[in-house]
């Protein structure tokens, strides 16, 4: 990850939790498309399998976010969530075939809402 040095340390966090995320959406949603006939013990093992690439992306995002980059514990939590969701409503859509929702964006406001009160004093 030497390409990583020449970015700074705030988006290098932010960068490998968005490649976490995907990974997680696609470890604990995918397998309803994918697996959905497959006993439910080898979707669990698929999942594990993809949640490994998760960890090893999650893991240096948190330490460089939190040791380095000096966001606090709860600023890393709700960046987070805004990701979560930021990558859930595409996947939702666009490989799930679910419907867009109004909620979607009702709940995005919501999150920068709660982006503004961790933030305003960090």
């Amino acid at each position: 990850m030497q390409f990583l040095n020449t970015i700074p340390l705030s988006a290098q966090t932010i960068l490998l939790l968005i490649a976490s995320n995907v990974f997680m959406t696609f470890a604990w949603y995918g397998h309803l498309k994918n697996m959905a006939t497959a006993p439910w013990y080898l979707a669990a093992l698929a999942s594990w399998g993809i949640a490994l690439f998760e960890y090893l992306l999650q893991v240096p995002a948190n330490r460089i976010g939190f040791q380095q980059a000096g966001f606090t514990l709860a600023q890393l939590k709700i960046v987070q969530e805004v990701i979560t969701l930021s990558v859930f409503v595409p996947f939702a859509t666009a490989y799930m075939g679910e419907p867009f929702k109004w909620d979607f964006i009702w709940a995005g406001l919501c999150m920068v809402g709660a982006v503004y009160f961790i933030f305003r004093s960090g």
